[in-house]
C-alpha cells in the first residue's frame, strides 16, 4: 500500500484536507490574444480524414486525431 509521501503531487492534494474558500468581489473575463492562443496550441490536423469507415477509429493527424485534441473517451488511449 503506498504511503502519502509516495503519492505523486496531484493525489496528496486530493487526499489532502479542502483549502479554505477565499472570499472574492470580482472575477475578470477577458479574451485571449493571438499570441497566447498559439502558445496555448499545439498539434497540427494535415489530412482531411474524421473517421475510419472499417475500425470506426479516428484517423491520425485528421479531424479527430486522438494525439491532436485528446482521446475520444475519458481515461482510454487508442493505443490499447
Amino acid at each position: 500500500m503506498p504511503t502519502m509521501s509516495s503519492l505523486p503531487t496531484e493525489a496528496r492534494s486530493f487526499f489532502s484536507k479542502p483549502k479554505a474558500i477565499n472570499d472574492f468581489d470580482a472575477i475578470r473575463v477577458s479574451l485571449a490574444s493571438p499570441e497566447k492562443i498559439r502558445f496555448w496550441s499545439h498539434g497540427e490536423v494535415s489530412k482531411p480524414e474524421t473517421i475510419n469507415y472499417r475500425t470506426f477509429k479516428p484517423e491520425r493527424d485528421g479531424l479527430f486525431c486522438a494525439r491532436i485534441f485528446g482521446p475520444v473517451t475519458d481515461w482510454e488511449c487508442l493505443c490499447g
